[in-house]
C-alpha cells in the first residue's frame, strides 16, 4: 500500500522535483495550489506525510501550525519548503519534522523523504484499519458483559457493533480473538465515541507487550505495508 503525501505548493519549479521524486520513492503524490484549500483538504482526508512552501505561498507558515490541530492529520509526518524568511528552528517550532531548503534539488528532495519513510510508514500502520467480522466481548465495571461484533481493527483501537444500551459503569476490556488464528486478546480499552444507532469505537489504553506484536503481525499480513523506500 503506496504512502500517501499532500504537497501545498505552487512554485512549478519545486513540483517539477518532487513529481519524479514521489514516482521513484513510489509515493502518491495529490497536489494543492492554494493554502485555503489545502486547510481544507487538510480537515477531511488523512496523508502520512504533508509538504508545505511556508515562504513562498500565502498562509504557508500558517497552515503548517495549523496541522497538529486537525483531527486526521495532526501526527502526519510535516516537511517544510523554505526560502530564506523562515528559519529551520522557526520551522520545526511550527511543527515541521523535516526541512528542505529553495532551490529544492532532486538529490535533496530524495534524501529527505527517503529519510522520512520509516516515520511515514509507522504512522500508517497506527492508523490503518483492517475490515473484520468477529465477535468481541466487552466488560464493564464488576464484570458486566456485553456481547458485539467487531467491524475493523487498528494498532490503536478497535469499532464495534452492539445492540441496545452500554452499561453506566465504566469499560474495563475488550474479549477477542484475532480472525483466523488462536489468538486471544484482552486490552484494556476507554470509549473513544458512540453513536445512536449501536456503534462504538473503543481506543486502546493498554495492551501488553505479547499481545501488541501478536495484533501488529496479524495486520502485516493484511496490507501490503512498505517498510524501506525502493533502492535508487
Amino acid at each position: 500500500m503506496a504512502l500517501e503525501c499532500l504537497v501545498i505548493c505552487r512554485d512549478s519549479e519545486v513540483l517539477g522535483v518532487l513529481r519524479p521524486v514521489f514516482e521513484k520513492l513510489s509515493i502518491v503524490g495529490e497536489f494543492c495550489q492554494g493554502a485555503r484549500s489545502g486547510r481544507e483538504i487538510l480537515e477531511s482526508e488523512k496523508y502520512d506525510g504533508i509538504l508545505i512552501d511556508c515562504d513562498d505561498l500565502h498562509g504557508g507558515s500558517e497552515t503548517l501550525q495549523s496541522i497538529k490541530k486537525t483531527a486526521s492529520n495532526r501526527n502526519s509526518v510535516c516537511f517544510a519548503i523554505l526560502n530564506g524568511k523562515t528559519t529551520t528552528k522557526q520551522a520545526f517550532e511550527l511543527g515541521a519534522n523535516f526541512v528542505l531548503q529553495k532551490p529544492v534539488q532532486t538529490v535533496n528532495a530524495m534524501r529527505c523523504l527517503a529519510a522520512a519513510f520509516g516515520q511515514m510508514t509507522r504512522e500508517r500502520r497506527r492508523y490503518f484499519r483492517v475490515p473484520v467480522e468477529m465477535t468481541a466481548t466487552l466488560v464493564f465495571g464488576e464484570g458486566e458483559e456485553v456481547r458485539a461484533a467487531a467491524t475493523n481493527i487498528s494498532e490503536g483501537g478497535v469499532a464495534v457493533r452492539f445492540k441496545g444500551k452500554l452499561p453506566k459503569r465504566g469499560l474495563s476490556h475488550v474479549q477477542f480473538t484475532l480472525p483466523g488464528t488462536g489468538d486471544s486478546l484482552q486490552p484494556k480499552v476507554e470509549l473513544a465515541w458512540v453513536d445512536g444507532a449501536g456503534n462504538a469505537g473503543l481506543k486502546f489504553r493498554e495492551l501488553p507487550q505479547a499481545s501488541r506484536e501478536q495484533l501488529e503481525r496479524w495486520l502485516s499480513t493484511k496490507a501490503d505495508y512498505v517498510e524501506a523506500p525502493p533502492s535508487r
